[in-house]
């Protein structure tokens, strides 16, 4: 029998962040850069928060800075939560990632765009073409 994975075995490991003092537009540069649409936010070291593209791509004003528009008090999950708990939530709550943590420090990120891929690749696998080598 087939188990539901785990956030970790399809989140983004090792993301790039940035300072809450760091300007929107560097964050924007950072994420057009690496094709990326979310980045965590840390303070001291610490993971405060999450700023999205579409919450900064409004944004005129270079000196703006991250702290300004990034969503404190993000959804947090552990490396081990079931992927089908953490899409139900994100789903319900209309969040658009979760920070993934391991022994309470960042380790990934989980964001709609990796649950669409996921699902994408879901379908292939269930109902992928037979060739004539597969049927007996």
């Amino acid at each position: 029998m087939n188990k539901i994975p785990a956030i970790k075995s399809v989140m983004t490991a090792f993301p790039y962040w940035v300072d809450v003092d760091d300007t929107v537009a560097a964050a924007r540069t950072m994420m057009s850069e690496h094709e990326i649409s979310h980045l965590p936010v840390k303070e001291g070291g610490n993971l405060i928060g999450v700023v999205a593209l579409h919450d900064i791509q409004k944004m005129g004003a270079a000196t703006t800075i991250v702290k300004d528009v990034c969503v404190l008090e993000p959804y947090m999950v552990d490396l081990d939560a079931p992927l089908d708990n953490v899409l139900v939530h994100m789903a319900n709550f209309h969040i658009g990632s979760a920070l993934v943590l391991k022994n309470n420090r960042l380790a990934g990120v989980f964001t709609m765009h990796d649950a669409c891929r996921c699902f994408a690749d879901s379908l292939r696998y269930q109902f992928r073409e037979e060739t004539g080598n597969d049927i007996a």
